[in-house]
């Protein structure tokens, strides 16, 4: 059983959703709708989407758009708002690595960043699932704040954070030989207490780029900001363009 099967619910999801913003939302939509170069009417792939807050965005711009996700509640809140608005969004529930899926996509993305979660063996046959279902010349937007040079150069071991009436603490050990960060995390509310304990793989930017190409991809772009400002060292975010090779 891999660390995220039961890892999303709760307070976790709470937390989680309460830290995003309408506002933000709909910037990354933006962005994406530029980046993607899609029509309306095509397909989109939402790879971990959560509680479809990009996957409805994006279908309210016209899009179909496929969301896959391990948590059974954002599951079914998603395919509820969509029936709710009758909008084009099919929700699957399962491990992105063994969810069957149907149409070829026009465009993919992973948000929210979830993209850390694999070791090297998983995260090739990840990259390769998703180029699979891509077609020639789609592409793909990966978006993580878990590279090395964003994680490595200010290495906190321990941070709190406060998000609405939820207090979040985040306590990280870094695991040499594998290249992982092991954290523990402890979400705090109204004397309730809920622990739970992640993995976020790192990986340099020459290592996420030789993946990619190895699993038939192009990395076009790297940017930090949703403006398109180009990615440094010690960025704390990476947008990753990817385009699939013909």
């Amino acid at each position: 059983m891999a660390w995220y099967d039961n890892f999303f619910s709760g307070l976790v999801q709470e937390a989680w959703k309460a830290a995003q913003t309408d506002e933000q939302t709909e910037l990354e939509c933006d962005f994406l709708n530029d980046i993607l170069e899609l029509q309306p009417g095509q397909r989109v792939l939402d790879v971990f989407c959560g509680h479809g807050r990009h996957a409805l965005e994006l279908a309210r711009m016209g899009y179909a758009v496929t969301g896959v996700d391990i948590s059974p509640e954002s599951i079914e809140e998603l395919q509820r708002a969509a029936e709710r608005e009758d909008l084009p969004v099919e929700g699957h529930l399962g491990d992105f690595l063994t969810t069957s899926l149907g149409n070829d996509y026009e465009g993919a993305y992973c948000l929210g960043n979830s993209f850390s979660f694999f070791p090297h063996d998983q995260m090739l046959a990840f990259l390769r699932k998703i180029a699979d279902h891509l077609v020639s010349g789609g592409q793909f937007v990966a978006d993580t704040a878990m590279i090395a040079e964003s994680v490595l150069p200010d290495f906190q071991e321990r941070s709190w954070m406060q998000i609405g009436d939820i207090t979040f603490l985040m306590e990280n050990e870094y695991d040499l030989q594998e290249s992982c960060i092991n954290a523990q995390l402890t979400y705090l509310r109204n004397g309730q207490t809920l622990q739970r304990q992640a993995k976020h793989y790192v990986y340099t930017m020459a290592e996420l780029q030789r993946l990619f190409s190895q699993a038939g991809f192009t990395v076009t772009e790297k940017y930090s900001n949703l403006d398109g400002s180009d990615f440094l060292l010690g960025d704390d975010r990476l947008l990753l363009i990817a385009q699939k090779n013909g």
